[in-house]
């Protein structure tokens, strides 16, 4: 083989190679470095990314809510309509659960009754109709003061 045509072919074969190779996921520590579309934190969860945005001053529990805005790898808004969803909050001592309904576009709402404290974790389970269910894990609030 000519050497013009075995450099072409290995130059294509690398190509293939890399295309066909799946897109390295993003850690939880690059998206904390990100700022989010809605001021919420991003997460990956599967195909997705999950951007939680909750209410960062209630320094008592009460009812706030709770959206989440999912987007595919590339920040392209992904369809919710007929999707359903939980976020299962932690704050201080307190548990409360929020369920998630379409609430256009891209968005996920519900409303739940927590406090705003920097050890907040919250669990958002997201499933788009046809599709499995995702889940992803939050601190919103740990850089707050």
């Amino acid at each position: 083989m000519p050497p013009i045509k075995a450099l072409l072919l290995a130059a294509s074969s690398s190509a293939f190679m890399l295309a066909s190779q799946p897109l390295l996921a993003h850690s939880d520590d690059y998206l904390d470095t990100q700022k989010g579309a809605n001021g919420g934190q991003l997460r990956m969860a599967g195909p997705y990314h999950f951007e939680l945005v909750v209410a960062s001053d209630n320094r008592e529990a009460r009812d706030s809510a709770v959206v989440v805005h999912v987007t595919d790898h590339a920040g392209a808004k992904i369809a919710t309509a007929g999707a359903t969803g939980t976020a299962t909050i932690l704050a201080g001592k307190e548990k409360s659960t929020a369920t998630l309904t379409a609430a256009g576009d891209n968005r996920m709402q519900g409303g739940a009754t927590y406090a705003s404290t920097p050890d907040m974790k919250v669990v958002v389970s997201i499933t788009v109709p046809g599709k499995a269910a995702e889940q992803a894990r939050f601190t919103p609030l740990a850089g707050s003061k």
